[in-house]
């Protein structure tokens, strides 16, 4: 007979306890249940609702059934259908009657609320210690190479010079916004819905601030529909992943163009690359692609959790079981890909030289050419005319402009002058651009003593 079994005259079906069951994969919140039963039986125990005796016995049993689940031991029944009913059932096989007052003014609505809560919040903070370590070591990365000199590449050209540590730490930027992101996420799951009830609440007095207290909740929810039907907080967290998803895979692209003999900006450490059945030659940046084609998993989780809620009346409905499977997939995924590649880049050699011979070509000086026009005295867009003739004059003799004498430069207006020579040198254009936020190294390193000082924040 199930627990909830009153009412009905015939057994479920086999078919309909393999459907409906949810232990396969919500076995995962068991410690969260088990914690959240525990300050649940105690809080009856202290307001008198049960007798302070069965909620110690209560409270011994749930601990003994958390020891056999860290230690491997339990075995969980799919006829009990989810956690909280093989807990329950376990928890009345070990204490007797007693165990049959632990589900007093609780719904497995409100419960699987709070485990979820539980849970999200453990991986927020999880995920936030991954990417500080990756943040930290973008940061030091970016120290090491604050002259290694490389070029930009909007729309996939060559465009101006810019330093490698500037590349990292547009990187480092992105992930710290993750950062936030998680953080806010953790704020969102950090409410405590017990005593929601099955969605009005209950009859019995409960003292729900001394189960957020005891479970370390910084609030309880306010309404008793909302707390057993909201799933936002996890949809935080799944787009928060889906967006640090998407930063990694737009950093493994990178890797992987750079470690293109095309390119051989990077060659990736043997460790973390595979080669071909056939071709023996080939290194493939496995780790980077795996990471890049994941990305789209986690936006399905979130795409997935987005389609079950968005149809779904007040209060509690059975679809929302699918939001365990979406959420577990999506933090198994970001937690692989964030541990693999912080790993993988922390390993990456940079091929300093390579990266300074493709900021040389590429015109990618023309722009500090117009400038320099423009700072003696030419209109800009008259100085951009004659740079992009003067691109063009150099593609049809197959040279750079530093190619050119200071004949041919004044053959294309006078203002030229042999200091312009200096002036368009990969080092100068990078150096010269000293606004915060700019390539330049002083002022790239004003952005690593902040990235430093918010990490230890």
């Amino acid at each position: 007979m199930k627990l909830w079994g009153g009412r009905f005259t015939k057994a479920t079906d086999h078919l309909m306890d393999d459907f409906h069951s949810s232990i396969s994969f919500d076995q995962r919140l068991a410690e969260q249940d088990i914690t959240g039963s525990i300050a649940h039986a105690t809080m009856l125990g202290e307001t008198g609702i049960i007798p302070k005796a069965d909620a110690d016995r209560i409270v011994e049993g749930l601990q003994g059934i958390l020891a056999d689940v860290q230690s491997g031991k339990i075995e969980w029944m799919v006829d009990a259908e989810d956690i909280h009913m093989n807990v329950e059932t376990l928890l009345t096989q070990r204490i007797g009657e007693a165990g049959k007052r632990l589900h007093t003014g609780r719904s497995r609505n409100d419960q699987v609320a709070l485990d979820v809560r539980m849970y999200a919040k453990l991986a927020c903070r999880e995920t936030e210690t991954m990417l500080n370590e990756l943040l930290t070591t973008l940061l030091d990365i970016a120290q090491d190479n604050l002259h290694t000199i490389m070029p930009g590449y909007p729309h996939m050209q060559k465009a101006q010079p810019i330093t490698l540590a500037h590349h990292m730490m547009a990187y480092f930027q992105m992930f710290l916004r993750d950062r936030k992101r998680f953080r806010n996420a953790y704020d969102a799951a950090d409410v405590m819905p017990l005593g929601s009830g099955a969605l009005a609440g209950t009859t019995y007095p409960l003292n729900r601030e001394r189960v957020a207290e005891l479970l370390g909740f910084s609030a309880i929810t306010e309404n008793s529909l909302d707390g057993v039907s909201d799933r936002d907080f996890l949809l935080d967290f799944l787009s928060a992943a889906s967006t640090c998803m998407m930063h990694l895979s737009r950093f493994c692209e990178e890797l992987i163009l750079w470690n293109t003999n095309e390119f051989r900006f990077v060659e990736m450490d043997d460790a973390y690359a595979t080669g071909s059945s056939i071709m023996p030659q080939k290194k493939n940046p496995d780790v980077a692609e795996l990471i890049r084609g994941k990305t789209g998993r986690v936006y399905g989780d979130l795409m997935a959790l987005l389609t079950v809620m968005k149809g779904i009346p007040l209060a509690y409905n059975k679809d929302m079981q699918e939001d365990k499977e979406a959420f577990f997939d999506a933090r198994d995924t970001l937690v692989k890909g964030l541990t693999i590649f912080t790993a993988m880049l922390k390993t990456c050699t940079f091929r300093k030289d390579v990266m300074e011979k493709g900021a040389s070509g590429g015109f990618t000086n023309a722009t500090d050419a117009a400038d320099y026009m423009v700072k003696h005295g030419v209109a800009f867009r008259d100085a951009h005319a004659v740079v992009g003739r003067l691109v063009a004059h150099c593609l049809n003799e197959n040279k750079a402009l530093l190619d050119l004498t200071l004949d041919e430069l004044k053959a294309f207006h006078p203002v030229f002058e042999q200091d312009v020579f200096e002036e368009l040198s990969m080092l100068s254009c990078v150096e010269k651009r000293r606004i915060p936020g700019a390539p330049a190294p002083d002022m790239v390193q004003i952005a690593i003593d902040h990235g430093r000082q918010a990490l230890s924040d």
